[in-house]
């Protein structure tokens, strides 16, 4: 298959500007950044070309700022935090094209970094005008473009793919180049037993992923509020539990393609109301009390589920198997992060609530591969073109 070019293949970095999309959107209480994994899986690109001597220029949003500059959207915490993993100073430029721009990267020695501000201040930004996008390369004076950013990947906006055409070079970042590899060892010739486990809410979301991942898996595994719509298919009563009456149809149809494939819940925790101190009780899938609600999978499913990852050579997860959030409901999808640390195989991780509970559980390094992209994992797995990826300069052809 073809592969995309990556900052190993530049023969010269020492002192070439070089424009890096970086994806350092991550949550934030007011100042205060919540959790840092995006800015940390960054640190390995940055390390490699500052050691090569390349003068570094970063892009990246935060937020959706809709009304251009908003200072509780300023990248200054993001900035001070990557010179605490980096340990060098990093420069804040006051916006991310202009004189301010022009002057302090003309100032960039070899391993020097500067910090363009918010992209997103700018709606020519998402609207991918390319004036703003030659503004960007044009005034940080650089050469080469690469792009770290997966969690970006997905969207076609000025700082993500429309610099592409205004520079001599475009190549993947270090995460940008593992974030393909492992998503695409789950669609290109994968290992073999190869087993899906797909939560989360609707199966509206997550339709062209079961659809590509189907004739691919020997196992898909399903769990979460998007089971309940499957369950309805089949004639169970689902109560008050979430269904989504529109894709029913769409779901028999997909239970009848993936016929000794697919595995739903045996049983489940269902409560009285959506609340962390409501009523539960644990029951077969086929029973649910009047105005009750399915929650999370129950022992059973987790055991069944346990042995299927246990026997896999590959397990890809996207989506958690109940409203992890509260604590009554949280047991079945941190087993199955437990259940994929305890496994042998490789083991790859996406979506942003699947990462919050492998994080929260703390088995973050037991996990051959954590995707930083939510909605770019989606599409990549459901077989869509990522304009972030598709604008790199073509790499040589792998061997099959």
């Amino acid at each position: 298959m073809a592969t995309k070019q990556t900052i190993r293949d530049i023969q010269s970095l020492r002192g070439t500007r070089v424009f890096v999309r970086v994806d350092f959107n991550v949550p934030m209480d007011g100042a205060t950044i919540t959790e840092d994994t995006r800015i940390r899986a960054a640190v390995p690109t940055l390390q490699f070309l500052r050691e090569a001597g390349a003068e570094l220029v970063l892009a990246s949003h935060l937020g959706r700022p809709k009304k251009g500059p908003t200072p509780d959207l300023s990248l200054g915490p993001i900035a001070k935090r990557l010179a605490e993993l980096m340990g060098c100073e990093v420069d804040l430029a006051g916006d991310s094209i202009g004189d301010d721009v022009r002057t302090r990267a003309g100032a960039l020695k070899p391993g020097g970094l500067l910090l363009l501000e918010n992209v997103r201040f700018h709606p020519q930004e998402e609207a991918n005008d390319s004036g703003f996008a030659k503004a960007l390369i044009d005034d940080s004076g650089a050469t080469v473009f690469v792009n770290d950013a997966f969690g970006t990947a997905h969207r076609a906006h000025a700082s993500t793919a429309g610099v592409a055409p205004f520079v001599k070079q475009r190549v993947a970042g270090l995460l940008m180049e593992k974030e393909v590899h492992y998503l695409g060892l789950a669609l290109a010739s994968p290992p073999q037993p190869y087993v899906a486990i797909i939560g989360g809410a609707k199966v509206s979301d997550k339709i062209t992923v079961i659809e590509n991942l189907l004739p691919r898996v020997d196992s898909l595994l399903i769990g979460g509020g998007m089971a309940y719509t499957f369950f309805k298919a089949m004639g169970y009563n689902t109560a008050k539990s979430l269904v989504e009456e529109d894709k029913v149809s769409l779901a028999a149809s997909l239970l009848e393609a993936g016929k000794g494939k697919i595995l739903l819940p045996f049983d489940h925790v269902v409560a009285s109301a959506f609340r962390a101190d409501a009523e539960t009780k644990t029951l077969p899938v086929t029973e649910i009390p009047e105005n009750w609600m399915g929650l999370d999978i129950g022992p059973m499913t987790v055991e069944v589920f346990g042995k299927e990852i246990r026997k896999a050579a590959l397990v890809l997860w996207n989506g958690p198997m109940g409203v992890f959030e509260m604590k009554p409901f949280a047991a079945g999808t941190f087993a199955v992060a437990q259940a994929l640390a305890e496994s042998k195989a490789t083991t790859i991780v996406g979506g942003g609530d699947s990462v919050a509970a492998i994080s929260e559980s703390g088995l973050m390094n037991r996990i051959t591969h954590v995707s930083t992209g939510g909605g770019a994992s989606l599409e990549f797995l459901g077989g869509d073109v990522l304009p972030g990826v598709a604008c790199l300069d073509e790499g040589e052809t792998e061997s099959q």
